[in-house]
């Protein structure tokens, strides 16, 4: 206590200076409109700013959360567009609507993904048990990605188109011509389409979609876009590249495809062909 009154004695005047010097402070920021809107600016300024910092962080660390979501409601939407196109579609013949009412969308997440490779793949955070099951396709918001090729409990292995042994049934969209997508091992970004007659004239620009043959995509999922054209002499069969739509430098969040009807057209068609045999 001796100590405590000591050092008020000693610095006495400095400390009543401070207090006056407070009081004035207090009195001027009360009573005059400048100085007080100048102190509750800064002082929102301050807030706003601590409030926006804190909520930059938890939004950084919610993205996980809000990607998943986000991912669930596009394969939602993309089922219910399809619906919509179904009913659009009344003409189609009963068996190929049947077909397109039975396909569904399930979202999932690349955990692993190679782009530089001969036989690249990907890798899935789902499998059996969520429903995952081989030869489903595999595309995101762009187009086609894929095909699974096997599955465990949790996770799926996809081959992709850009994959040397992948062949994908594919079409020019002005004319359904049917060709197949092929990749020759080099630019993740760009195949081939082949089989296209030398009598069928694609441009650049056009638009190649999957054709609907296979079971793994419907008709009409975006694949690529035609870059280059050419046709030598004597050749029966154009020479074309595409860009591919996917990137798959920048893939994350993809949606499987399930056709519901697949196995039973698998088991017909395989029934048919030991019996031609």
């Amino acid at each position: 206590m001796r100590s405590l009154l000591q050092f008020i004695l000693r610095y006495s005047n400095f400390l009543v200076f401070m207090s006056l010097e407070v009081v004035a402070f207090l009195l001027i920021i009360t009573y005059s409109d400048y100085p007080k809107s100048t102190v509750l600016t800064s002082a929102n300024k301050l807030t706003a700013f601590h409030y926006q910092t804190w909520n930059n962080i938890t939004e950084y660390f919610s993205l996980r959360r809000t990607n998943t979501i986000l991912a669930d409601e596009n394969a939602f939407l993309r089922g219910r567009l399809s619906e919509l196109e179904q009913l659009q579609a009344e003409h189609i013949a009963d068996s190929v609507s049947k077909s397109l009412r039975n396909i569904h969308y399930m979202p999932a997440r690349l955990i692993h993904l190679t782009t530089n490779e001969q036989h690249n793949y990907l890798t899935l955070n789902k499998g059996i048990h969520e429903g995952i099951r081989s030869g489903m396709g595999v595309r995101n918001s762009d187009g086609a990605v894929g095909i699974v090729c096997a599955v465990s409990e949790h996770y799926a292995l996809v081959i992709p188109i850009i994959h040397t042994k992948m062949q994908l049934s594919c079409r020019l969209k002005k004319n359904d011509y049917i060709g197949t997508v092929h990749w020759d091992g080099r630019s993740c970004t760009y195949a081939q389409l082949e089989e296209i007659a030398s009598h069928v004239h694609p441009e650049q620009g056009d638009t190649v979609v999957t054709s609907g043959l296979a079971t793994a995509f419907p008709a009409g999922v975006p694949v690529g876009v035609v870059e280059k054209v050419e046709l030598g002499d004597g050749d029966i069969y154009y020479t074309i590249r595409m860009r591919l739509v996917a990137d798959f430098k920048r893939l994350n969040y993809v949606q499987v495809i399930d056709n519901e009807l697949a196995d039973e057209q698998h088991t017909l068609e395989k029934e048919w062909s030991g019996l031609s045999k």
